[in-house]
């Protein structure tokens, strides 16, 4: 399990990185989310890592 916590706005961002925040249940600054660690998260992660941080 991975716990993601959106630390920046998605505003300017691209839409692949608001659609891979929306994918992985982040909706707002310092909301967090526990996911499964899989290959697809990790890529949504690697996406957006600079907009949110992981807690393994």
């Amino acid at each position: 399990m991975v716990k993601i916590t959106q630390i920046r706005a998605a505003i300017g961002g691209t839409r692949r990185q608001r659609e891979s925040l929306k994918g992985l249940g982040l909706r707002r600054i310092g909301r967090s989310v526990i996911v499964q660690d899989t290959p697809s998260i990790r890529g949504l992660i690697g996406k957006v890592a600079h907009l949110v941080t992981i807690e393994e």
